[in-house]
């Protein structure tokens, strides 16, 4: 594929804008990059990562390893979303303990589009194809309804945590940043990230890279021999995570952690007219619009590039 520097620009925003929703816990970077038209190019480029690219490399050079391993575009969307991920993160941080239900208005809107723009890339619909938008519905809805874990700061469950997060990061509908949370290594991480502890990061960034790689090669071949089923399972993936990102919450249970820092354990949707807070309704109303049409202009990106 001959790509243009204002191509590659264009890959870097999309990284940034999956970076920023990789950031907040509810929402799936996998989810823009499906809408933006690069999920699975992304997807291939992981799962070419091989022993055939190094023996690429040994053999015929650098230029064509990095011709194979699609270097441009990996390194274009990767430093979006590093640069988006590092530095949204605290502004999510702030925004999730101050103004919760902006923030999720945002993000509802934004994944209200993205069921209908992923769905409607369904060839044929038919019973398997309906049965795997069921299951991936349940799945999704399952997990976001699963209570916080404890804080946890061992090296090897950051390692873990990292594998498992980012095989949700890369699904689209379910939320890594919202599994960090339920194995209780969000914090963990975000505090490493602002205290810049290197060995923390570098466990998480290793267990990642080892999950990514694995993964890839599963949703790889999922799309070239179930491409219909894959693609309604993903569907279902983004709708069964609605309950996760309603705006308007009411807390159950409180985790206290070490520090004495109030963590919501367990929550339940309620109506925004029982909400403590619905004099920010209009705002909150504004904010669904504004996401929702952000997906219509990524798909319209997407589908130029395409």
């Amino acid at each position: 594929m001959q790509r243009r520097l204002k191509d590659y620009a264009t890959i870097t925003l999309k990284g940034l804008a999956m970076g920023a929703a990789d950031a907040v816990p509810g929402v799936s970077g996998g989810t823009i990059a499906f809408i933006s038209g690069i999920y699975e190019e992304l997807v291939s480029t992981i799962s070419n990562v091989n022993a055939n690219l190094f023996k690429t490399l040994f053999n015929s050079g650098f230029k064509a390893f990095w011709k194979q391993a699609n270097g441009y575009f990996v390194v274009a969307l990767l430093s979006g979303i590093l640069i988006s991920y590092v530095s949204f993160m605290r502004l999510a941080k702030y925004l999730l303990e101050n103004e919760p239900v902006l923030i999720w208005s945002f993000f509802f809107g934004l994944i209200i589009a993205s069921i209908y723009f992923v769905g409607k890339q369904i060839n044929t619909w038919n019973l398997p194809v309906v049965l795997a938008l069921l299951v991936g519905t349940g799945i999704a809805y399952y997990i976001s309804s699963l209570p916080t874990m404890a804080t946890n700061n061992s090296a090897i469950f950051l390692f873990f945590a990292g594998a498992l997060a980012i095989c949700a990061m890369i699904l689209p509908g379910i939320s890594g940043s919202f599994i960090l949370i339920i194995l209780g290594a969000y914090k963990t991480l975000s505090d490493a990230i602002h205290d810049l502890d290197i060995k923390k990061i570098a466990l998480f960034v290793a267990g990642a890279v080892i999950g990514l790689l694995s993964f890839s090669h599963v949703l790889k071949w999922l799309f070239k021999h179930y491409h219909n089923i894959t693609l309604a399972l993903l569907t279902g993936f983004i709708f069964g995570s609605l309950d996760k990102v309603w705006p308007w919450k009411e807390t159950l249970t409180w985790l206290v952690d070490s520090k004495g820092i109030k963590i919501p354990l367990l929550q339940k949707s309620i109506s925004p007219f029982s909400f403590a807070g619905d004099n920010q309704l209009p705002f909150a109303i504004a904010l669904m619009v504004l996401g929702f049409f952000t997906i219509f202009i990524l798909e319209k990106a997407g589908s130029k590039k395409q």
